[in-house]
């Protein structure tokens, strides 16, 4: 299979289809497509035709999804032993309800905190959207955490990491990157998908794209934070 991915720096939805395969041992290749570069669109209409011109983009033989829900339950049926989605059917459908609520909201969080790796932003009032959304995600969070995620399996929303871990991961980026305050379990929670190796993976791919970030943009505590274990 092959991956369509944006910049690792910026692009929040590749991050997602790329962490959610990488951190699963599904094998692939990646195609990297520059973001807001002349012939973007032709470029992922010509790896994946038929698609929507969009990444990320899974592309599997003759068959491109894209829409990066679609690539998890893709994934899902094609290869059930992963646990793309938690195996129990209640953890799942709160995982599916979650998630679906990560791809169509948090708009003031998204709007205003765009992800960008490469840099740390001063702590500072953001406005009471972005507050409200912190605060929603933080509750859902803890409901997983509290429902499913602790029988032992691991330190991520169901246990072991899943596709909701995934959707969420830009979020924690986010939340971390512009200093947004969360209460302490949230921050348990974003420490375990940060330290994830395939996000440390990603993480280093990012900071070595000085072709498309300024060397000025990455900025000292990003990279003494990439220097961590």
């Amino acid at each position: 299979m092959k991956l369509l991915i944006g910049n690792k720096c910026y692009s929040s939805w590749s991050l997602r289809a790329w962490l959610l395969m990488r951190a699963k041992g599904i094998p692939f290749t990646e195609h990297l497509v520059p973001l807001d570069e002349p012939g973007f669109k032709e470029a992922v209409f010509a790896a994946a035709p038929g698609s929507g011109g969009t990444v990320p983009t899974l592309v599997d033989g003759a068959i491109a999804i894209w829409e990066t829900l679609a690539i998890a339950e893709y994934l899902h049926e094609t290869h059930p032993e992963a646990g793309i989605w938690p195996r129990d059917p209640a953890a799942r459908a709160h995982a599916r309800a979650i998630s679906s609520e990560m791809h169509a909201g948090f708009t003031a969080l998204r709007g205003a905190c765009p992800m960008n790796l490469g840099k740390r932003f001063g702590t500072r009032d953001r406005g009471p959207g972005v507050a409200r959304d912190a605060a929603r995600i933080a509750d859902l969070w803890r409901q997983a955490r509290e429902r499913f995620g602790r029988a032992g399996q691991g330190p991520f929303l169901y246990g072991a990491f899943s596709a909701a871990d995934a959707m969420y991961a830009p979020v924690v980026t986010r939340l971390d990157t512009y200093g947004i305050a969360v209460d302490p379990a949230a921050q348990d929670y974003m420490q375990a998908v940060l330290a994830l190796p395939a996000y440390r993976e990603w993480l280093a791919a990012a900071l070595r794209e000085s072709w498309i970030v300024d060397q000025d943009e990455v900025d000292e505590p990003a990279l003494a934070d990439l220097r961590q274990p």
